[in-house]
């Protein structure tokens, strides 16, 4: 699997704890997170037994240094014990004494290469008596500037409440994780703060504030806010992380149910000398996902809502406020689709309003409350992703694998899928998929694109006086991460985009350096009351190799 960032989500500024705690594994956490995985001693000793019953039924027992040592002739008595031997041996034999007349036994000449010779006073330095060597200055009584270590530490990981933290989901060398970011925009400052194992290879990632549920949480207890972040993977279960705890082992909440969909034995499948079937997919749940989870959304209304889209074909909605337990899971699950969900996001204008894109060439609109009096469109090619535009209720765009993006109303489209449904305008992006796509929260009618063609570019969509919206393209720009796999507009600055994509590099851009940028979002900053400053170095800003810092200070000493 080659090295690649498959996505990138903002934190606001503000909303991270100023100072992350670290992660503590004890005793009330072991039993959360025997809770959460569902996993029981008895169930693990089955596991073990029918593991070792597969591994028999194929022919692979233990091997090398765990299996036992037999002997063929099953005599034990040939075996000596090698320390009863040895006593024996030595019980034998007598040593000699020095003789009483012998000069030489006083200087004790056999054991002459084994003293421990003690040179006191040698040196330039051997007139100084009673001087004393610390190991530690913190030992040492005359120094009164102490190295505070935990200070050091913790000014390192401290994040302001200016910084943004980004959440990138990189797999580099078949080791997947979460690597979390922090980006000072007022020094053009990238780094990496901490990172977070992850069990498989990630697809989504969605950010939210509502702290997951636990078995000890009280539901009259007044909502709370937090810093987390959903991932969906390969897995058909989705997992929430604190992204103000360090070095975490588990995630808070797992929305799923492992342990009926993980597949922990391997069981024979045939000796390899006959073609066998495709395995079929697994029955479709309505509690739970059973493939990959390739799309999540939350609802920034009702903050206790996560909407997942899976491979399995099925749009599922979860309550976080709730304890999963036994039994429960998704309290909502929809199968508007033939094929597998690419992608799904809520209307945050009607937040009981949820928009589908699909494999099966379609999107689909409907209100959680009744899918069956949804309405949808039917495109020429699969969906690479969606978004509604946050300026107006009912529009909405969608990305192709064709290279094309489109815009629709919501309010147009048939509920049949029979009928045709013309999108208001069409916009051919790229050479080649179309799959990043986003619209920037602060700036109306601007949106951005990421292609398989390496290119990151960004839109102007205006208003006509005879209502046709017309579509420009204000600038276009290689990032540097090879395929664009994910780019997203900054929450706090409106021309700043994040990108990531096969190269597993992240890069920013703030796109008011460029002054052509500058001049065609002139009027609508001004609207927005944002006031933008130029850059050096195009905008482009990374995170800096230790190798390059090293290099340009040796360029500087030279």
């Amino acid at each position: 699997m080659s090295n690649l960032i498959s996505c990138v989500s903002w934190v606001k500024r503000g909303v991270s704890a100023h100072q992350p705690s670290k992660y503590v594994l004890d005793e009330k956490e072991l039993e959360r997170v025997s809770a959460l995985a569902r996993i029981e001693l008895e169930d693990a000793r089955v596991e073990i037994e029918r593991a070792h019953n597969a591994a028999k039924s194929m022919g692979k027992g233990a091997e090398g240094a765990e299996a036992d040592d037999v002997d063929e002739d099953g005599d034990e008595d040939a075996w000596v014990d090698e320390e009863e031997a040895s006593m024996e041996v030595d019980g034998d034999v007598q040593v000699d004494a020095p003789e009483k007349g012998d000069d030489l036994a006083q200087y004790n000449l056999d054991e002459y290469d084994e003293d421990d010779v003690k040179e006191d006073g040698m040196g330039p330095f051997s007139n100084i008596k009673g001087l004393t060597f610390y190991r530690d200055n913190q030992d040492d009584p005359y120094i009164t500037l102490k190295d505070d270590v935990e200070d050091d530490e913790r000014s390192e990981l401290e994040i302001l409440p200016t910084d943004n933290l980004l959440v990138t989901a990189k797999t580099e060398d078949d080791v997947s994780q979460l690597e979390i970011y922090v980006y000072d925009e007022s020094q053009d400052n990238l780094y990496v703060h901490h990172d977070l194992m992850l069990p498989n290879f990630p697809l989504c990632l969605e950010w939210l504030d509502f702290p997951p549920a636990s078995s000890e949480m009280q539901t009259d207890a007044p909502p709370k806010f937090g810093n987390y972040i959903a991932v969906g993977t390969l897995d058909p279960e989705i997992e929430i992380w604190s992204l103000d705890v360090m070095e975490s082992m588990y995630p808070d909440m797992i929305l799923g149910r492992p342990d009926k969909t993980a597949a922990h034995v391997p069981v024979p499948a045939g000796t390899g000398k006959k073609k066998r079937k495709k395995t079929k997919h697994r029955p479709s749940s309505d509690t739970y996902h059973v493939d990959a989870v390739l799309g999540l959304s939350w609802n920034r209304t009702h903050r206790h809502m996560l909407a997942s889209a899976s491979a399995d074909r099925t749009v599922k909605l979860w309550d976080l406020s709730r304890p999963i337990v036994d039994g429960e899971g998704a309290i909502r699950s929809f199968g508007v689709h033939k094929d597998k969900v690419q992608a799904v996001q809520w209307n945050e204008k009607e937040p009981t309003v949820l928009l589908s894109g699909s494999y099966d060439r379609t999107v689909r609109v409907f209100d959680s409350r009744a899918p069956d009096t949804g309405v949808g469109a039917v495109l020429g090619a699969d969906v690479e992703a969606l978004r509604w535009d946050p300026w107006e209720t009912h529009a909405f765009y969608v990305s192709l694998e064709n290279g094309l993006v489109l815009n629709f109303d919501a309010r147009a489209l048939p509920t049949d899928m029979k009928s045709p449904s013309p999108a208001r305008f069409t916009l051919s992006a790229h050479d080649g998929a179309v799959s990043a796509l986003d619209v920037s929260p602060l700036l109306r009618g601007c949106i951005c694109t990421g292609g398989t063609d390496k290119l990151v570019k960004v839109w102007n969509v205006d208003e006509t006086a005879g209502g046709k919206p017309a579509v420009s393209m204000v600038a276009s720009r290689d990032m540097e991460v090879g395929k664009v796999f994910s780019a997203v507009f900054s929450p706090d600055d409106p021309l700043t985009i994040a990108a990531a994509g096969s190269k597993a590099k992240l890069q920013l851009w703030d796109v008011g350096a460029n002054s052509g940028a500058r001049r065609a979002f002139a009027s609508k900053l001004s609207e927005a009351g944002r006031v933008l400053k130029e850059k050096e170095g195009g905008g482009l800003v990374g995170l800096v190799d230790d190798d390059e810092t090293s290099e340009d200070e040796g360029d500087e000493d030279d």
